[in-house]
């Protein structure tokens, strides 16, 4: 895979329940990636991640997939799975505290392409009483042209300094 990137946009927020990053792709790119590096949370719960549609309305329909495996530090690794899902659900799962998230990379693919689904690739780290990874795979199965990416957390609970980047890969 190509690895030069280029900065697209960046979303921050605090005291928020959700955050968009709106507008952020086109036909310039087939591939993003997205990066989180930090962030603050008011709960144990995952982070989960929903698609825009062309007018930038949420996508919250049962139109999502997803497999993930949780690799725990003290404990065998477990798989979670769904589909006709209203997200794509259960990474990053961190308690509260900027200590306990170690952060989320993620590529998009085919995002703006209408006659395509659009597939996710996510890893994370993070800390809820023990250390935890996750690879993540994800599909918004829709063939339609996506604008932008929304993210929250499983509870509703609150995310604080957290910074969202998106690049387009070359």
């Amino acid at each position: 895979m190509a690895t030069n990137l280029q900065f697209i946009k960046s979303a921050s927020g605090t005291s928020v329940s959700s955050l968009s990053v709106t507008d952020c792709f086109s036909a310039d790119y087939d591939v993003y990636y997205v990066s989180i590096s930090k962030a603050d949370f008011t709960g144990n719960a995952y982070t989960q991640i929903r698609f825009l549609d062309s007018s930038g309305s949420l996508i919250n329909q049962t139109e999502y997939d997803y497999a993930t495996l949780d690799m725990y530090a003290n404990a065998s690794f477990a798989q979670l799975r769904g589909t006709s899902q209203t997200s794509i659900p259960n990474f990053a799962l961190a308690q509260s505290g900027s200590a306990d998230f170690g952060g989320i990379s993620m590529y998009i693919y085919n995002p703006f392409d209408s006659s395509s689904y659009t597939f996710v690739t996510i890893q994370s780290s993070s800390f809820s009483s023990y250390g935890r990874g996750s690879k993540h795979i994800g599909v918004h199965k829709s063939a339609e042209q996506l604008s932008g990416i929304q993210m929250n957390r499983s509870d509703g609970a609150t995310m604080d300094n957290l910074t969202v980047n998106v690049y387009g890969v070359k």
